[in-house]
């Protein structure tokens, strides 16, 4: 009896490299359901809460204040060369490279471009949002605070959310949102939460963020990543418009390809046409010439009369490569003997 042979993990890694052959039917686009709305609107009262706590300069702010002072650098020096790498992973430049290698591979695999455009439409909300509450609170940071006690707002700083945090959470964050079971994005759910809250607090050791900057950092991630559902519909649109934008420049491309060349003609004009005419015999000749039309003269001649070439006197050029007459002597030999003898 023939058994197959059992795929190896190995095995199974290079068959999920080979490409689909069409668009699969199973993608998972979530819908904005009561528990999202739910999970939306209580990040968004976290997120106001944390920012009025440091607007009136309540115990938070006076935390952050301890947090600094405590100088984590100087508590734990020894995993300091540890985080100046780890930190990397809230860094907007390389985590969106290694995140969009990996959505650009699913996109060519299963035959659209969803995963790319979510995650060009989840960094565009996180610019605007982000951007935008950092430059209105215009919060200093650790380093460059002021005044021992105050929340350093509207000084002109551009700490307040975290960037790292918000990245990390949104960056790796749409792992989840894009895995294709629910097993899968239970687990990227919560390693990306964990990745984005550890580069939040690496930020706080190395003294470049308060830790309410890592907190509103968390809260405006996790508020982009909620609200991508609504932002479905248009990226549906968006892929429908550029396929058809595709096809259009297919279509126009192979309606503008070169014709191919036309095919010489059979008997082109002044030649001589061969017409095969039977015989008494019923035996058809080989060939016979009938003779056709003369041709033009060429247009490169200037007008005027001009000599036939029958009229015309021949000229047998120096060096003529016709055959010697058997009764002629040769022509240099004729030239040597009429040449008189000189002495010497």
């Amino acid at each position: 009896m023939r058994t197959e042979r059992n795929l190896t993990r190995l095995d199974r890694v290079f068959a999920r490299l080979d490409r689909e052959p069409e668009r699969p039917a199973h993608i998972d686009v979530p819908k904005m359901s009561r528990h999202r709305v739910v999970l939306f609107a209580a990040t968004l009262a976290f997120y106001l809460a944390i920012v009025w706590a440091v607007a009136i300069t309540s115990w938070l702010v006076r935390f952050d204040w301890q947090v600094m002072f405590f100088r984590p650098y100087q508590q734990w020096p020894g995993i300091h060369a540890f985080l100046d790498y780890y930190v990397v992973l809230g860094q907007r430049g390389p985590t969106a490279v290694m995140v969009a290698s990996w959505l650009g591979w699913r996109s060519w695999r299963q035959h659209t471009l969803r995963p790319l455009l979510t995650l060009g439409a989840s960094l565009l909300l996180l610019n605007i949002t982000v951007g935008a509450a950092k430059l209105g609170m215009g919060r200093l940071g650790p380093h460059y605070a002021i005044t021992i006690g105050s929340n350093e707002m509207g000084l002109g700083g551009d700490i307040f959310p975290s960037g790292h945090t918000a990245n990390a959470v949104v960056t790796w964050g749409i792992l989840a949102y894009l895995a294709s079971t629910p097993r899968a994005r239970r687990w990227l759910s919560a390693l990306s939460a964990v990745t984005s809250l550890g580069v939040g607090l690496t930020t706080v050791y190395l003294g470049t963020h308060w830790l309410s900057d890592v907190l509103l950092g968390w809260a405006a991630g996790l508020l982009i990543l909620l609200a991508l559902p609504w932002c479905e519909p248009l990226i549906a649109r968006s892929e429908a418009g550029i396929f058809s934008l595709r096809d259009l420049w297919r279509a126009r491309r192979g309606r503008t390809a070169p014709a191919p060349a036309p095919a010489p003609s059979p008997s082109p004009v002044g030649a001589p046409v061969m017409s095969p005419r039977p015989t008494v015999d019923g035996e058809v000749p080989a060939r016979e010439t009938v003779a056709s039309r003369p041709s033009r003269a060429p247009v490169h001649l200037a007008p005027g009369p001009h000599t036939a070439r029958s009229e015309r006197t021949p000229v047998t050029p120096a060096g003529s490569r016709r055959p010697q007459h058997p009764d002629r002597p040769a022509r240099a030999a004729t030239a040597a003997s009429a040449r008189p003898l000189t002495g010497g």
